[in-house]
């Protein structure tokens, strides 16, 4: 029998891999491993936020000459944190589509290696398409980087195939959507009762964990 007081926190971490803020984020999810081990799980949910970037983009960021205004925010935006390089393309010439093939590709991942292979794995397509210029968008561009990392294609070919790697996407935008999340990155922590949105501190995120870990249960359901 599991001892509530030992159990692992989950943390349902919510991003889309074209997001450059989540890209930013990367450091506060290793850093989350080192700090906490075991005691802390992180599951890793995919939200629509470029499901349609060539909609998306000239919409927001005002029609002809919309890509690269998004690029140079993008660029302006990285050039604030150190570790987040972004290739000069990105945007300008390398335009994918959707991130939702990206996003199928990791619950094939994680089907196939479990949670630590879909964390993995999501940053080397995070890294591909923002260190490296390479089209995420493309499933063969994709398969090629998992080959590269020692996983074999076909096995995730299978789980898109069989419509296992679709139905746990599925999953992720239900749960987004019950939980009201509005955004990449997203942290949802104790069963949806904390939600953490955007480019928060680690300090911020650490101070919630640690309260959660000096007071486990059900203390917060009072009524």
């Amino acid at each position: 029998m599991t001892d509530p007081e030992n159990a692992a926190i989950a943390i349902d971490y919510f991003s889309d891999v074209l997001c450059i803020w989540a890209w930013i984020a990367q450091p506060r999810l290793e850093e989350l491993h080192r700090e906490y081990g075991e005691r802390v799980q992180i599951r890793h949910r995919f939200v629509d936020i470029f499901g349609n970037s060539h909609e998306k983009i000239p919409r927001q960021w005002g029609g002809e000459g919309s890509f690269e205004r998004f690029a140079d925010h993008v660029a302006q935006v990285a050039s604030g944190f150190e570790h987040a390089r972004v290739h000069e393309d990105v945007w300008r010439r390398l335009r994918p589509p959707s991130s939702l093939q990206a996003h199928l590709f990791l619950k094939a991942v994680e089907i196939n290696g479990g949670p630590q292979g879909v964390e993995l794995m999501a940053h080397g397509v995070r890294q591909a398409f923002f260190c490296r210029g390479r089209n995420i968008g493309d499933l063969g561009t994709l398969l090629d980087i998992a080959e590269n990392n020692g996983i074999e294609r076909t096995n995730l070919k299978q789980a898109i195939d069989d419509g296992r790697a679709i139905a746990a996407l599925s999953a992720d935008m239900r749960s987004a959507a019950d939980q009201g999340v509005k955004g990449s990155p997203t942290w949802v922590l104790n069963d949806g009762r904390q939600v953490l949105y955007g480019n928060i501190g680690y300090r911020i995120l650490s101070a919630n964990i640690e309260e959660m870990l000096k007071h486990p249960g059900n203390e917060a359901s009072w009524c």
